[in-house]
């Protein structure tokens, strides 16, 4: 197959024809099968951190418009630390619990079927009262989970986005990751374009928070997968990162 022909084939991706046959009888929620977990499980040993709860609206008053009018692309960051309450707000306003229902967790952002097949980790520089490490967010309290510390950490993301230096010159970038089956157990085989949907949602909502607090950031979609699926300690296959955003203060 040459590469004409494969861009053809990879298009396909981008389509929903696959809808089409589907026996959906056969998903594992048709078929009864527990429902996934909505939050990946932790060992309740590790250190955790209280985020801060606050009226957004009240702390951080910008307008829509004004937000989607001054949305662009950032590469270059201040030395400047971010705070643990902006750091809260950021995770809120991208992977936030709005409600618990059952089975279902309604966030800040939209997501097929309400399934939020995303996980936060967070390569954390310089954020107030946060030691230099890899954390992951707990939305359904609202925490931080420190996940470990490793040295050269700065150094280490800027190899797993290909050398793009401004991954390891912001305070803090995000990696979101996918646990694909929890998509899957509703969806099937037409689970995998949702997601990468789901992370754009995301990624959109990041772009709009960070005009809130003097930040910047710039979505990353090329870096070494397996590279970073390893630093992260991720095995790769039912879970493996997708989308990185550093996060900086900027001008």
């Amino acid at each position: 197959m040459n590469d004409k022909e494969k861009i053809i084939q990879y298009r396909n991706f981008l389509k929903d024809s696959i809808r089409k046959e589907i026996d959906f009888s056969q998903t594992d929620q048709s078929l009864q099968v527990e429902v996934p977990p909505i939050e990946k499980p932790y060992d309740l040993g590790k250190k955790r951190i209280e985020l801060i709860y606050a009226d957004w609206d009240e702390e951080y008053d910008i307008k829509l418009s004004e937000a989607m009018k001054n949305r662009i692309s950032r590469r270059n960051f201040k030395g400047n630390s971010l705070s643990l309450k902006e750091l809260s707000f950021l995770l809120w306003a991208t992977q936030g619990l709005r409600r618990l229902a059952g089975a279902y967790a309604f966030r800040v952002v939209p997501s097929a079927g309400c399934r939020h097949a995303l996980e936060t980790y967070l390569a954390v520089f310089n954020v107030e009262g946060l030691e230099e490490g890899v954390y992951r967010y707990l939305p359904l309290t609202h925490e931080l989970l420190l996940e470990f510390k490793t040295p050269n950490l700065k150094e280490k993301m800027v190899k797993a986005a290909f050398n793009q230096d401004f991954a390891g010159s912001s305070a803090v970038t995000f990696i979101w990751s996918t646990i694909p089956y929890r998509m899957e157990w509703r969806y099937g085989l037409d689970s995998h374009k949702v997601i990468a949907l789901d992370a754009g949602h995301a990624g959109q909502n990041m772009y709009l928070a960070v005009e809130a607090i003097g930040c910047g950031t710039c979505a990353i979609g090329a870096y070494d997968q397996e590279y970073l699926d390893e630093l992260l300690k991720l095995d790769g296959v039912n879970e493996f990162a997708i989308y990185l955003f550093p996060v900086g203060k900027v001008d």
